[in-house]
C-alpha cells in the first residue's frame, strides 16, 4: 500500500543537521519531495548530496535561506512552488538557542533568538498557507520545546520564543482547521543533537534521537483527518534520576 505521503511536497527549514535532517530523510523515505533550507550554502549542498542517495536529484533540493529574513522565507516557498507545483506540508524547524542571564545577553541576542525562532515560523506560514489552500489543504509542523512550558534560568530569550511559538500555533491551527489544513506543535524534550552538544557526539544514550522526532512528524501525518493532535510533548522514557 502506497504512503499518504507519496507525491507529497515539503518544505523543511533548518534540514542540513539534526532533527530537520533527519525529518527531511523520513519524508523521502515515504515518497515525498522536500526541499530544505539552511543559511550555510555549503551546509545545505552537503545535507542534500548526503539525501540524494539514489533520487538522482528528482525529489530533493535545497536553498541557503535564513529564516530571520521574511525575503528569504518568500523566495524559500516560492522555490517550492516552482520545483515541485505546489505545498502540501511545512516543517518548521529552524531554531537557535542562545542560554544566558538576562543582564548578560545582548539585544542582538534577544533579536537573533526571537526573530529565527517566532519570526521565522510566521514568515513561512504567511506564504505557505495560501499555496495550501490552493492544494485543498495541508499539514503545518511547528517543532517547538518542552522549554516552551518549563521556564528555566539562563533561558529568558529561548523561553519566550518558544512560549510564544505555542500561542501563535495553537492561534493558526484554529484559522486554518476548516480550510482542510492541519497544525500540531512537537515539543520534544532532551534530544542529542548538536544543538545541545556542540561536538553533535552526545554520550547521553538516554536522550530523544532526531529520528524519534522525525517518526512523529510522519506518524502525525498519518493519523486519521478527523482527529487532531495539536500538541504533543516529546520526552526521554527514563532520563537521569534526580
Amino acid at each position: 500500500m502506497a504512503s499518504p505521503l507519496e507525491g507529497k511536497v515539503a518544505v523543511v527549514t533548518g534540514g542540513t543537521r539534526g532533527i530537520g535532517f533527519s525529518i527531511a530523510r523520513a519524508l523521502l523515505a515515504e515518497g515525498a519531495s522536500v526541499l530544505i533550507c539552511g543559511r550555510d550554502a555549503s551546509a545545505v549542498k552537503k545535507a542534500v548530496a548526503e539525501l540524494d542517495s539514489d533520487l538522482q536529484g528528482k525529489r530533493i533540493e535545497g536553498i541557503a535561506a535564513n529564516v530571520r529574513h521574511y525575503e528569504d522565507c518568500r523566495r524559500l516557498i516560492q522555490h517550492a512552488q516552482e520545483r515541485f507545483g505546489g505545498l502540501d506540508i511545512l516543517v518548521n524547524n529552524a531554531g537557535l538557542g542562545i542560554f544566558k542571564p538576562v543582564e548578560q545577553l545582548t539585544p542582538e541576542e534577544w533579536r537573533e533568538t526571537i526573530e529565527t525562532n517566532l519570526g521565522g515560523v510566521f514568515y513561512c506560514c504567511h506564504e505557505a498557507i495560501p499555496l495550501m489552500r490552493r492544494r485543498g489543504g495541508g499539514y503545518i509542523f511547528n517543532i517547538s520545546s518542552l522549554a516552551a512550558i518549563n521556564a528555566f534560568p539562563g533561558g529568558s530569550a529561548y523561553n519566550a520564543s518558544k512560549f510564544g511559538l505555542n500561542g501563535f500555533t495553537e492561534a493558526m491551527m484554529q484559522e486554518v482547521r476548516y480550510d482542510g489544513i492541519r497544525v500540531s506543535t512537537i515539543m520534544p524534550g532532551s534530544v542529542a543533537t548538536d544543538f545541545a552538544s556542540p561536538s553533535g557526539r552526545s554520550r547521553d544514550s538516554w536522550k530523544l534521537t532526531a529520528e524519534d522526532v522525525a517518526k512523529a512528524v510522519i506518524d502525525l501525518y498519518k493519523f486519521p483527518a478527523r482527529a487532531l493532535a495539536s500538541r504533543i510533548e516529546l520526552r526521554p522514557s527514563q532520563p537521569p534520576r534526580k
